[in-house]
């Protein structure tokens, strides 16, 4: 798998924003800087937890946000642009076979090396690109997000967005989010009902290798 990760990373962060310049009320639980992740420590490349992304991404995810928030939601963010580094401390985790501990929470049905097969893990991640976002809806009224079914980064046939096994108002909000991320530009994936990458995304093969902090971006 290691051989698979970009070997050319570009390292400058021209044309990237922070998510919050451009949606001030979104909420934002960046995984990968807590230990509370598949991991069980925070990922190499997370050296804040802030959200960043193309500008082309934040300004389609603004859109979207003005739209949710009509409804009575906000976007809640779990991830966005993550560092070439990062992916190469999942890969290399991957390999790790004795390292179960997060096993429960997050892949209780699953092995570790069946993450990559499945596709829950990319050892190229779309995420690097910068224009990927991992999200959720927050009820305004309520405070608390919508129930999808499962949680973020459960990697299980339960979290496929398509899956017949919820309930009704969970399919509907699954729906609801793919739907506004749909019509606001983005594409989903088959496998995981929070991850979507803008549609005509600004570096489709370029991987950024720049650390997810305020001070790497370019003001």
């Amino acid at each position: 798998m290691l051989n698979e990760l970009p070997q050319n990373v570009e390292m400058r962060s021209h044309g990237f924003v922070l998510l919050s310049d451009y949606v001030p009320g979104i909420v934002q639980e960046i995984r990968y800087f807590s230990t509370y992740n598949f991991v069980g420590e925070r990922v190499d490349g997370y050296e804040e937890p802030c959200a960043i992304l193309t500008r082309e991404a934040a300004r389609a995810l603004k859109t979207i946000s003005n739209q949710a928030n009509v409804q009575g939601y906000r976007l809640k963010i779990f991830d966005a642009y993550r560092p070439v580094q990062a992916v190469k401390h999942f890969v290399l985790w991957g390999i790790e076979d004795l390292d179960q501990r997060m096993k429960p929470y997050f892949y209780p049905d699953l092995e570790k090396n069946e993450l990559f097969k499945e596709g829950y893990i990319a050892s190229r991640s779309s995420h690097s690109r910068g224009s990927t976002v991992d999200l959720t809806l927050l009820d305004m009224t309520t405070g608390k997000e919508l129930d999808m079914g499962s949680p973020f980064d459960f990697f299980s046939e339960e979290s496929h967005p398509d899956y017949k096994g919820v309930t009704e108002e969970q399919y509907a909000n699954r729906m609801f989010l793919q739907d506004l991320m749909v019509n606001g530009g983005f594409v989903p994936i088959d496998c995981e009902w929070w991850h979507f990458t803008l549609n005509n995304e600004p570096y489709p093969d370029t991987y950024f290798g720049f650390p997810v902090a305020l001070n790497a971006l370019s003001r």
